[in-house]
């Protein structure tokens, strides 16, 4: 509330907010990666902490499905083409999840590679996992769109400012 009045200064429910672009959150951190606030660290290690454990009990599924296989006797051939599809998966699915911290990826090429990514699911936790080693997953792509995203505004809004009417003319 103002000193003069008994009107509130800002309507109730909103916040302050600076002038330009807006950070955008990622999963699990919201906006802390940007100044590593609120806990930043603490979900870095929750997050690696929990895709390492996703992954080991994805890897005891898979473990139960072999074993599965093994006593149906369906044969050699397809328990190592089961083996093989899985581990080709997850290695694909971990380079897939792993160039997508550092570049935005074609809204196409991922839904055509759903499939993919669903079966060699344990490739994309640990490639949460080994990112959250060093940060945010995302963080360093986000980071340098948030950052271009501020020089371009600082550059039109300089270029904006002053007076149009004191412009001299030519």
């Amino acid at each position: 509330m103002s000193a003069d009045d008994s009107t509130p200064a800002a309507p109730a429910g909103s916040t302050a907010r600076t002038p330009g672009p807006r950070p955008e959150p990622l999963r699990f951190f919201g906006t802390t990666w940007l100044n590593h606030d609120n806990g930043y660290t603490a979900r870095r290690v929750a997050v690696a902490a929990g895709s390492l454990a996703a992954a080991a009990a994805s890897c005891l599924v898979l473990r139960l499905a072999y074993q599965g296989l093994q006593i149906a006797a369906i044969g050699g051939f397809v328990t190592l083409l089961m083996v093989a599809m899985f581990a080709i998966c997850s290695a694909m699915a971990f380079r897939h999840t792993w160039d997508g911290f550092t570049r935005r990826q074609d809204p196409d090429r991922q839904a055509s590679l759903r499939g993919l990514l669903t079966v060699g699911f344990v490739g994309s936790l640990l490639a949460y996992f080994f990112r959250c080693l060093a940060e945010a997953p995302g963080e360093k792509l986000h980071r340098e769109e948030y950052e271009e995203a501020r020089r371009q505004y600082e550059k039109r809004t300089t270029r904006r400012s002053g007076n149009p009417k004191n412009r001299r003319r030519a």
